[in-house]
């Protein structure tokens, strides 16, 4: 007998050794059955209960560790692009009066408006050189100038429109270039709107090379955009697109502690804008509007700012000249002259209000008419005037902004067609995500 009691317990524990080894945790009925036919007394019952209940508990914990680790990693792989994505946009509700001299005061170019603009993009980081961005804008209609929508049509649905679509690419093997594809925001620096209206996303390729030595940065860039394709018919060609050719660069360095000089110069080329329609025979003139009276555009443009630092306002001070070297009137093919235009502004900021002013001379073939500053003198050439801006922010991202403009305008009105008048006053509410 002693000799079985010894055989049953030694079965008994190569019995645990195994389940041990084949599940990792001593069950609890085998327990049960060993106690109740005397292979191993109620201590020891008691002790190896608690020892597979502390097993169950570290099993229990590696498995959930084990599984909240591949939950999370494929959370990462299926939504880990947002951590790399940005999502931006605004919205802004207006109030718009355009008073221009001599025209009738219904169903004419004068307005007394109500609009609102919501735009919301997405920009993704799509690896460590790739930027890709999209954003979408409201607007009456696709104007390349406008992202504007009228409170109007009874509460009818607003459209959206595609505003941009680009890609970015950044190589890492030389720092500070930047390639872009598509339709991008304007990728020079515009001091001013004369000759580009901010709203305005041209369409294209572009390359952008900035370099920072100390306090020193050199910035340049070229483009190539299209306007319009196939323009003259005449195969399918790029070399037959209506298209401008960019180029700029700028330097912005210290010449003494308080002044910071930010000076460049740009190159704004248009190709095929005369060219002639095989059938019937007829000018292109997509690119001579609001004014021109040349259809001809090759823009020499020079800026600079200076900014003065330690006085008791802050203060900045810029300008912009522009040079249509290719001026032609397009009825006579004479030198249509009227070539130049420029602009002086200065910002400040007194007790908490930002204000930008500007005076600004426009002559009728300086710039393209349908490519200019849509606000100043109601988006036309031949023209000259003040423009003051004053914006207060109220909160984090949330302003007051009223932009007068008070100018005089040889093509804005159809009645009086010299020196007519034309005043503009924008009220804004803005906020920004």
């Amino acid at each position: 007998m002693k000799t079985a009691h010894v055989w049953v317990v030694g079965g008994a524990a190569l019995l645990l050794c195994a389940a041990q080894a084949s599940a990792g945790t001593v069950d609890a009925k085998l327990l049960d059955m060993l106690l109740a036919n005397g292979s191993i007394t109620k201590a020891q019952h008691s002790e190896l209960t608690r020892d597979m209940v502390r097993e169950q508990r570290v099993e229990k914990r590696a498995s959930k560790e084990k599984l909240d680790k591949k939950d999370f990693t494929a959370f990462q792989q299926l939504a880990g692009w947002a951590a790399n994505t940005k999502l931006t946009g605004d919205m802004r509700v207006r109030n718009d009066n355009i008073n221009i001299e001599g025209e009738r005061k219904s169903g004419g170019r004068d307005k007394d408006r109500q609009r609102i603009r919501a735009r919301v993009g997405v920009i993704t980081q799509v690896n460590p050189e790739v930027e890709a961005g999209i954003q979408i804008a409201s607007g009456n209609s696709a104007d390349r100038r406008s992202t504007n929508q009228d409170m109007d049509s009874y509460f009818d649905k607003k459209a959206v429109w595609l505003d941009l679509g680009y890609i970015d690419y950044h190589p890492a093997a030389v720092p500070g270039l930047k390639l872009f594809a598509g339709k991008m925001k304007q990728p020079w620096i515009s001091m001013a709107d004369v000759a580009w209206d901010n709203d305005i996303n041209p369409e294209g390729f572009a390359a952008q090379y900035i370099r920072k030595s100390g306090t020193n940065t050199f910035t340049s860039s070229a483009s190539y955009m299209i306007l319009k394709d196939n323009v003259d018919g005449d195969g399918v060609e790029y070399t037959n697109d209506l298209a401008v050719y960019t180029a700029q660069v700028a330097y912005a360095f210290d010449p003494a502690d308080a002044l910071r000089l930010t000076l460049g110069a740009s190159l704004n080329d248009f190709s095929n804008e005369e060219q002639q329609l095989p059938s019937p025979p007829e000018v292109v003139v997509a690119l001579r509007g609001n004014g021109n009276t040349t259809d001809s555009f090759s823009l020499v443009e020079g800026f600079g700012q200076l900014d003065v630092i330690g006085l008791p306002l802050p203060l900045s001070l810029y300008g912009q000249y522009i040079v249509n070297r290719n001026s032609r009137d397009f009825l006579t093919a004479q030198d249509g002259g009227e070539d130049t235009a420029w602009l002086l502004g200065l910002r400040t900021n007194v007790a908490g209000v930002a204000l930008d002013y500007t005076y600004r001379d426009v002559e009728r073939n300086a710039v393209v008419g349908t490519l200019t500053d849509s606000d100043f003198a109601s988006g036309y050439t031949a023209s000259s005037g003040h423009k003051l801006k004053a914006q207060y922010d109220f909160l984090k991202n949330f302003n007051l902004t009223v932009s007068w403009f008070l100018t005089e305008s040889d093509a804005a009105s159809r009645v009086k067609l010299q020196d007519a008048e034309v005043q503009t006053l924008m009220i804004d509410l803005n906020a920004k995500f």
